[in-house]
């Protein structure tokens, strides 16, 4: 009877492990070894790079090592400005983007997405700021965020629906260089207030103590993707693939966890759903 139960425990453990393995990689990235991914760390807690270390670090960095594990290649990061990463997949210079990219129906003219995270846009402001209370006292004010982001434009939208179509002055967007140059410019009040990541305020908060307050939820839902040219459905498969196991097997949310930002979770990685 024992022989029988192990013998029974021992198919059932075949029978698991067979349900997963990883996934058929292009040629290409077998015969190197290795995944390259664009990366531009200055986006904490998604990307970023360790004071005391200066290594890399982060959401995107910890997920991609993970991925890169469950797939048996190696991830080399490649550090790109921004503005130039949809260019850098496409024109293969790197195989995929994983840097806190916002899935945009616009992008997917020319990119492909695997939607892997949730967030949104929030304004928030100096905490020594009593006056501004609510996303509304924000009508004819200086608000500013990265100009390499989408939000300068959501800003706009929500202005529009919020600020004129209720009789009130538009607000002034302000494009910056960055989310550190939007902060630096809200404590030299040159903005008023500012738009982030939902997921990133928690993060800057704990940093920098009393200095910053959000004004209300965040003002549009939004999806984090990893970027892809349109002729990587191979590689894309294997890592969509390999990102649920992550879901399934626990590893995904352990790595939100350790970053504070699992109200972003999603419960399997989808396709240009944004």
């Amino acid at each position: 009877m024992k022989k029988l139960l192990l013998s029974s425990a021992l198919a059932a453990l075949m029978i698991n492990t067979a349900a997963w393995a990883a996934p058929e990689l292009p040629a290409a990235i077998k015969e190197k070894g290795a995944i390259t991914v664009a990366i531009m760390p200055n986006y904490p807690p998604m990307d970023f790079k360790d004071p005391a270390t200066n290594k890399l670090t982060g959401v995107d960095y910890d997920l991609g090592m993970a991925i890169g594990e469950k797939l048996g290649v190696k991830i080399n990061w490649q550090e790109i400005a921004f503005e130039q990463m949809v260019n850098a997949v496409v024109t293969k210079r790197v195989d995929m983007i994983m840097s806190g990219m916002t899935d945009t129906k616009e992008r997917q003219k020319v990119v492909n997405f695997i939607d892997y995270f949730q967030s949104g846009p929030q304004f928030y402001t100096l905490a020594a700021r009593n006056e501004l209370k609510a996303a509304t006292d924000l009508c004819g004010k200086r608000v500013g965020s990265s100009r390499r982001t989408t939000f300068p434009q959501e800003i706009a939208n929500w202005s529009k629906k919020n600020c004129e179509a209720a009789g009130k002055p538009a607000i002034v967007v302000i494009g910056t260089e960055g989310s550190a140059d939007a902060r630096t410019q809200l404590r030299q009040r040159r903005l008023d207030a500012a738009v982030q990541g939902s997921e990133t305020l928690p993060y800057i908060m704990d940093i920098e103590k009393n200095t910053f307050k959000p004004l209300d939820k965040p003002f549009v839902t939004q999806f984090s993707g990893m970027a892809f040219a349109k002729n990587q459905e191979e590689l894309m498969g294997a890592v969509q693939e390999a990102l649920n196991e992550m879901i399934a097997d626990g590893t995904y949310g352990k790595i939100l966890n350790k970053w504070g930002v699992s109200d972003g979770a999603m419960s399997a990685a989808g396709v240009n759903q944004g």
